[in-house]
This record gives structure tokens, C-alpha cells and sequence, in this order.
């Protein structure tokens, strides 16, 4: 924390979206960024080389979800794991796997197979997620779905993402980390935080510990997830925590 202090416009913030600027909740389509997340961002990103939000979710998705965010200076969205960027109101894009529409169609036989009729298929445009959250048993009802998705996803050259009582299914060649190393290279970075709360955030912060930069890795804690507390360099109590640790960090520039 001390090189971004020391030297702000040299420093490169990344963030993961669900979960650690949003609240998890039940259904994703009722996600909402925390109220304060956007001025927030936005003071920060008067100071600071680059803000990246780095997720799994389509940059239109975020947007929608986190009203506020297309007005912050600066702010890129790497999403789909950094197959779609977002920035200064365009989204570029590579042309989308054909193998996620089809694991799409074989989903609903095979959940009615599985007798897993209470979990949730969310179509995320490049690629697909099953949620758990509402079935009777939802760890029982992930531990059931790891076997069959996986063998449905080598099927039509995809990999599976876990995640918070979550398995998504996308194209390969991508994933956090990479999409955070290419970010850093870009923007010339001379130091870098990331935040995320998930499974799918630890490449990432793989990725701020072999990238040679004085770097902080922060845990949006849960109950859910332990691995990422355990190589985390900071643990924050979720968004709340999150959010007042990007504000402190913005005043103490402020300040300095």
C-alpha cells in the first residue's frame, strides 16, 4: 500500500464485481453495486494510473447493474474474464464461442436428469452459469453438477469456472489473471491493488504476485470462501469493507 500512496499516478486499481463492489445475492439479475461504490471510484480515479473492474460478468451487465459507473473517470470493464472491454462507452469483443449456445440447449435435459429442477441457468451472453443458491441443498446440488457440466463443457471445448455456489461454463484462453497482467503491461503500472471475494478472483491475485510491481491483494470476506483469506494481504467485511478501504485510500492521497 505504500508505493500507491507514495505514488498515485503510477498505480493500478482492479476490482471484481459481484461480491466485492455488489452484494451476492439470490438471483444475479437483482445485484446492485454498493451506493457508495461510484463517487467513490470516481475521487480514486482522479489520482490513480487506471481503475479496472476485472469480472465475469458482460460490461453491458455491470453497467446496468452498477448506475454510475459509466461516469467515472478513467474506469475500464474487462469483462467475460477479459474477452469484452469496456471503455469510454464502447465494448470491443472477439466473435463468441459456438460452444456456449450449445451447452445451453443440452442444459435443461440434463438438470432434469440430475433432478436439480431448483437451480438457476443464467445466460451471460459468452457463457453460461448454473447457480445453486436456491436448491433445498445447494452445496449438495454443486458437489451433484461438477461431474456432468464438466464432461458437458470438455464436450464443446469449454472450461468450468466455480465459484459461490456457481458453475460457469466458458470459452477458454482467459481468466482474471491474464486479463489483469495484459491491463498492467498496457497502462505502464508501477504498483497495484486488486480486491475479489471469489474463486475465479484468485488468478488474479496470482497474477499481482508475479507481476514484479509492489502490489496488495484485498479479500471481500465471506463465510462462504476461505481461500482467498488465506492469501490475502488485507481482509475487509465485504463490499461495506471494500468500499470504505478504496475511501481511505482516496483520502490519504487527498492528503499527501
Amino acid at each position: 500500500m505504500k508505493a500507491i500512496l507514495n505514488d498515485p499516478a503510477g498505480a493500478v486499481i482492479g476490482l471484481d464485481f459481484d461480491g466485492t463492489l455488489s452484494p451476492i445475492v439470490p438471483d444475479p439479475a437483482e445485484a446492485v453495486i454498493h451506493p457508495k461504490a461510484p463517487a467513490v471510484l470516481a475521487r480514486l480515479g482522479a489520482h490513480v494510473r487506471a481503475l479496472a473492474v476485472v469480472t465475469g460478468r458482460p460490461p453491458a451487465t455491470v453497467l446496468e447493474l452498477g448506475p454510475g459507473l459509466a461516469d467515472v473517470p478513467g474506469l475500464v470493464i474487462l469483462g467475460h474474464y477479459g474477452f469484452e472491454r469496456w471503455e469510454n462507452g464502447r465494448i470491443s469483443a472477439p466473435p463468441p464461442h459456438p460452444g456456449v449456445p450449445r451447452v445451453e440447449a443440452e442444459l435443461p435435459l440434463l438438470l432434469d436428469s440430475l433432478g436439480l429442477r431448483e437451480v438457476m441457468v443464467e445466460d451471460k451472453g459468452r457463457a453460461v452459469a448454473v447457480h445453486t443458491r436456491r436448491a433445498p441443498d445447494p452445496g449438495a446440488a454443486l458437489a451433484a453438477l461438477r461431474e456432468p457440466l464438466a464432461k458437458l463443457a470438455d464436450k464443446h471445448d469449454l472450461v468450468v469456472e466455480p465459484g459461490r455456489f456457481v458453475l460457469e461454463l466458458r470459452p477458454p484462453g482467459m481468466d482474471k489473471g491474464q486479463a489483469l497482467s495484459l491491463f498492467l503491461t498496457e497502462r505502464d503500472a508501477r504498483s497495484v491493488l486488486f480486491a475479489g471475494d471469489d474463486l475465479g478472483d484468485l488468478a488474479a491475485f496470482e497474477a499481482v504476485r508475479a507481476c514484479g510491481l509492489p502490489g496488495v491483494t484485498v479479500c471481500s470476506g465471506s463465510a462462504e470462501v476461505a481461500a482467498l483469506t488465506e492469501l490475502s494481504d488485507l481482509v475487509v467485511d465485504g463490499p461495506e469493507g471494500v468500499v470504505e478501504l478504496l475511501d481511505e485510500l482516496a483520502s490519504a492521497i487527498s492528503a499527501a
